[in-house]
């Protein structure tokens, strides 16, 4: 199931809230979460919750076991030892083993038999979920977690399970345990969810069509470099409103239900560097890597490079089990190097425009390597794209779409820059709770809401077309 489906935004979700209001106690509640939880994870692939479950209660016993063993520093290792083994193999099996088969068999000229595996959706973010756990358990930053269910809830919380944002425990800890829905909390989850919602629904799928008239076309090879461009283009905005709507999604159901996760995004297309752009971008990634690798292998203390490196590789390959996901990840790395050897002292030094200017073309082929698992369309993309094999800058078809298209862009560009943050320090007033609880503000909330969700409603009844495309990952 997805927040963007009608089942979802007019069955699933307005049963749970109805049914999570009923119990008046935490544990009540909890258990109509997780509940529904399970339904929501159910509902495409049924099968793959019992391997769900039983990663997390393999952490959750061996929580148990580090939390007896803290004054055991031999033993608190072991166990952290195979709790980690136990999240990472089903990870490898699933998402990696036909990646190693498949080149193992290549290099050595053998024929091994390559294991054709289903992922179990959202493995990849629930297993760095139950990590965090250990990890924390294990370093004292959190209290072990006693209550199987309740550590059930936390690993599949349905706003988060799927796609992220990475949810560490100790962020959600209490509200496990105690929390509280106040009348802010609902309006500004609601608000927040259907912003999502929109940008999902009439952004995102929307770049998302020009994207499958360019590179999905069938016809690479015969694009002209405009339409390669605006293909490029395109992309970049998809998976930015595709990816940030649904951390919003997220993030606004997450409120509602009184839970408050961290921010995943922040504006990443007016970074001044590429360094700037990867903290803005999946915030909650890259501090897992930051926090569970890049600092225990010894951060900028020593090995610096070689720890840029493996954080970059490892960063990569955890988008998917391809050459072309480690390639992105070690050209990133490239430029993260390059910058803090040579150019950020420089990039700090000059104009904003400039800034973006050296930034957003990097970004953009970095999205181009992102997209093609196909080295071999990877190729063809660039040599089309820089008119290296004969193709034309601009045929008919490309400046058809692209004057159909260059307001979306325009328009498309201004809703990734901080908008409405600028507004809010340019008219304090308007942020005040005066205001806030006013009828006019109340009013305009409500109509904006309502129009969004109209709206929203309206292209997913004509849509086909509406997967998020951090689901594979």
């Amino acid at each position: 199931m997805v927040f963007s489906s009608l089942v979802f935004l007019y069955a699933f979700l307005p049963l749970c809230l109805l049914f999570y209001r009923i119990p008046r106690s935490s544990r009540g509640r909890n258990t109509v979460l997780l509940v529904f939880s399970l339904i929501f994870y159910a509902w495409g692939e049924p099968v793959w919750i019992l391997q769900m479950l039983l990663s997390g209660t393999l952490i959750y016993l061996f929580g148990l076991l580090i939390d007896k063993s803290r004054a055991l520093p031999r033993q608190k290792k072991l166990y952290l030892g195979l709790a980690l083994t136990s999240a990472l193999l089903p990870l490898f099996i699933f998402k990696y083993s036909g990646f190693f088969m498949e080149n193992l068999s290549a290099l050595l000229g053998l024929h091994l038999t390559i294991p054709q595996l289903t992922m179990p959706i959202g493995i990849s973010f629930y297993t760095f979920q139950i990590i965090s756990y250990a990890v924390d358990l294990s370093r004292g930053d959190c209290r072990v977690q006693k209550n199987l269910a309740d550590f059930w809830l936390y690993e599949a919380l349905f706003p988060q399970l799927i796609a992220g944002p990475i949810v560490r425990y100790v962020d959600v800890e209490h509200e496990i345990y105690e929390r509280s829905t106040t009348a802010n909390d609902l309006a500004e989850g609601l608000k927040r969810f259907v912003t999502g919602l929109a940008k999902k629904t009439i952004v995102a799928n929307y770049a998302g069509s020009i994207v499958e008239q360019t590179w999905g076309s069938g016809r690479l090879s015969s694009l002209s470099s405009l339409e390669m461009l605006l293909g490029c283009i395109a992309f970049t905005f998809q998976i930015y409103y595709d990816f940030s709507a649904y951390s919003d999604m997220a993030i606004g159901l997450g409120r509602i239900f009184g839970f408050h996760f961290k921010e995943n995004f922040n504006y990443p297309y007016i970074a001044s560097s590429v360094t700037d752009f990867w903290r803005r971008w999946h915030i909650s990634l890259g501090t897992f890597f930051r926090d569970y690798v890049y600092i225990p292998l010894g951060g900028n203390r020593k090995h610096q490079y070689f720890n840029i490196l493996l954080v970059w590789f490892l960063t990569g390959f955890w988008h998917g089990a391809s050459w072309n996901f480690i390639i992105w990840g070690l050209y990133f790395c490239a430029f993260l190097v390059l910058e803090k050897t040579l150019l950020l002292a420089r990039l700090q030094r000059s104009s904003r425009v400039l800034q973006i200017l050296y930034m957003i073309p990097i970004v953009l082929f970095g999205w181009a390597i992102f997209y093609f698992t196909d080295l071999s369309q990877l190729s063809i993309f660039f040599r089309r794209l820089f008119g290296l094999d004969g193709a034309v800058f601009a045929g008919l078809e490309a400046r058809l779409l692209f004057r159909q298209n260059w307001l979306f862009f325009a328009l498309a560009m201004l809703g990734a820059c901080p908008v409405f943050p600028w507004l809010k320090k340019r008219y304090p007033l308007t942020q005040s709770a005066r205001f806030r609880a006013s009828g006019l503000y109340l009013g305009v909330t409500l109509v904006r809401v309502l129009g969004l969700l109209l709206l929203s409603t309206a292209a997913l009844a004509g849509q086909s077309f509406n997967p998020f495309l951090y689901f594979r990952f």
